[in-house]
């Protein structure tokens, strides 16, 4: 959870077919972008079920491994996100990439979570496909 941002979570789901029930693990990110002042934007309805546990941004990991202070890295994220959040106020549809996991995008006033593929094929090596499918939140 990042706080102003929004919760990343996985997700285990069951697909059917014709022939068979299929129990995937996929990415989902549900937003929490200071809604109230970000009345022209859209996103997805994407919500994390009550049963999963989320865990809080690691503040003491991220500045262990950039050897930044921690009170540093905390004011580093939460301005972060406030920039990002004034670029959407003011129409500036900018991507916001996280390493190795997903890009933030907004393209005509919606938002939305874009997980990378090697993201989804790290949680589900037996149903990639399904799994790509269902990851755009």
């Amino acid at each position: 959870m990042v706080p102003g941002l929004g919760v990343f979570a996985v997700i285990q789901e069951q697909f059917h077919s014709k022939e068979e029930a299929v129990s995937v693990r996929r990415p989902v990110f549900q937003m929490d972008l200071g809604v109230l002042w970000l009345e022209d934007v859209q996103s997805p309805n994407e919500i994390v079920p009550d049963c999963v546990k989320i865990e809080p941004l690691n503040y003491r990991q991220l500045a262990r491994a950039t050897a930044f202070p921690l009170h540093v890295v905390q004011l580093c994220v939460q301005e972060t996100i406030l920039l990002y959040c004034h670029f959407l106020k003011n129409k500036v549809h900018i991507s916001f990439a996280f390493k190795h996991l997903r890009v933030l995008t907004c393209k005509d006033d919606f938002l939305c979570m874009r997980f990378y593929y090697n993201c989804i094929a790290m949680l589900e090596s037996n149903a990639r496909p399904i799994a790509a499918l269902h990851s755009v939140s």
